[in-house]
């Protein structure tokens, strides 16, 4: 086909307008949001939300917007890009893993700043008034692991009460609710707790191949004794306290902070979880939590450097600031100073 040079000159305006059409398009996406976006871990989602309405308390910002997805959701829509159709920060329940780090950086998320919140224990608990119980982290594992030892050979757990697994404890159902496999709480429980208590066994220990022996530790069992409750912790709080004694749930020790109306926690391996003994590093199932920002969006966004700077502020994240009053274990004082320096700073994470 033949063309004139008015048909190309009409053709070549015509796409002209189109790529102009186009970029103004993306700028009006760049300019569209004038909220913070945050995604991620249902531990550090009160935590987050409490920041954010002090924060807009100032004045000068809307207050972010904050979305429970589970530390693994987070991830993945925090990684999917730059952007203002992608989140700007992510809540975390655990460290960015270097598959995520990688995926992030293979979606153009390249400059990522981390910020290092405090600490939090992962709490089993129940409701109040029942038996006060200590479980050792390996009898957890005999109750809730997919296979445990039986004649000196790895098979389905058969284990149905508490009292099966050690005579001294209550004749209870064993009844767990805990989270999903996308959720951050998930993969700590899994590490802190199934991952410990399974090396006690030498059925395990005889496991020659890493993987295998991983994923003889953490796969937990899948006929109903183990329940996964979703990412919502709350949900988790109100069948505890409304079901049966015995019942029993996995969860950050802020949700066991401030529902101590109706719960009480389990003693893990004879210590109990509480703000000295979390700080302190005695209670053996704690854990650091984590803030990702886009580094990206900063200037696009309004108010994420302000933000992320309220986060480590004394009045926040200090020695009694408002979030140890809403269940956070606040880090020690150089610790704290580092993780401000770097978080004003902007200082890129490397891993």
């Amino acid at each position: 086909m033949r063309f004139d040079v008015n048909t190309k000159a009409l053709l070549v305006a015509g796409m002209t307008a189109v790529a102009a059409l186009a970029a103004s398009d993306a700028a009006l996406a760049q300019a569209a949001r004038d909220q913070i976006r945050v995604v991620g871990s249902s531990t550090v989602y009160p935590f987050t939300t409490t920041v954010a309405e002090r924060f807009s308390q100032t004045g000068s910002f809307k207050a972010p917007i904050v979305e429970s997805t589970g530390t693994g959701g987070g991830m993945k829509l925090f990684c999917g890009g730059v952007g203002t159709q992608h989140p700007d920060m992510t809540n975390a329940s655990r460290r960015i893993t270097k598959s995520e780090f990688e995926q992030c950086a293979a979606n153009g998320v390249k400059e990522i700043v981390e910020i290092k919140v405090g600490f939090d224990g992962l709490s089993v608990a129940m409701k109040k008034g029942g038996q006060k119980v200590n479980l050792k982290r390996e009898e957890i594992w005999l109750a809730l692991a997919a296979k445990v030892p039986v004649n000196g050979q790895l098979a389905d757990n058969p284990y149905k009460t508490w009292k099966q697994i050690n005579p001294s404890l209550p004749d209870w159902k064993i009844e767990v609710m805990g989270p999903p496999p996308t959720s951050g709480t998930r993969d700590s429980f899994v590490e802190l707790v199934m991952d410990v208590g399974c090396k006690k066994f030498p059925e395990i220990n005889a496991i020659t191949d890493s993987k295998a022996r991983s994923a003889a530790c953490g796969k937990i069992r899948e006929d109903g004794a183990f329940i996964e409750a979703g990412e919502n912790d709350n949900l988790i709080v109100q069948r505890l306290a409304s079901g049966q004694t015995g019942l029993m749930g996995v969860f950050g020790y802020s949700f066991l902070e401030e529902n101590m109306d109706k719960l009480q926690g389990v003693l893990v391996d004879g210590v109990e979880a509480d703000f000295e003994t979390i700080s302190s590093g005695k209670y053996p199932v704690s854990r650091p939590l984590f803030v990702y920002a886009k580094k990206a969006h900063i200037g696009v966004v309004p108010g994420i450097k302000e933000f992320m700077a309220e986060y480590v502020s004394d009045r926040s994240m200090g020695e009694g600031g408002y979030l140890e009053k809403k269940g956070l274990v606040a880090m020690p004082k150089a610790e704290l100073q580092k993780v401000r320096s770097e978080v004003t700073g902007l200082v890129n994470l490397a891993m």
